[in-house]
């Protein structure tokens, strides 16, 4: 028993460990159609993140736009706009 709690504790620190933009971004690869195209998405945000870190106003930004992204519209322009992928 207090090995899973452990675990668990371990796990939920590991997750506030995530930046607000990296949160969004993998949630943006989780509208990609293949496992394939979804790990290379994954690799290629934690690459990005790790070469070029989120300002605080990014974050502030990512925050207020993953409760809002949804794969559902990403092919829309309102829904680009907000997973904050529009041009």
């Amino acid at each position: 028993m207090r090995h899973a709690v452990l675990i668990l504790v371990a796990a939920f620190t590991l997750v506030g460990c995530k930046s607000q933009c990296r949160v969004l971004s993998e949630k943006q690869c989780d509208c990609t159609l293949s496992t394939t195209e979804r790990t290379q998405c994954l690799a290629a945000v934690a690459q990005r993140e790790g070469t070029n870190p989120p300002t605080p106003d990014d974050e502030a930004r990512c925050a207020d736009l993953i409760d809002l992204c949804d794969c559902r519209l990403v092919d829309t322009p309102q829904g680009k706009m907000r997973c904050g992928i529009a041009n």
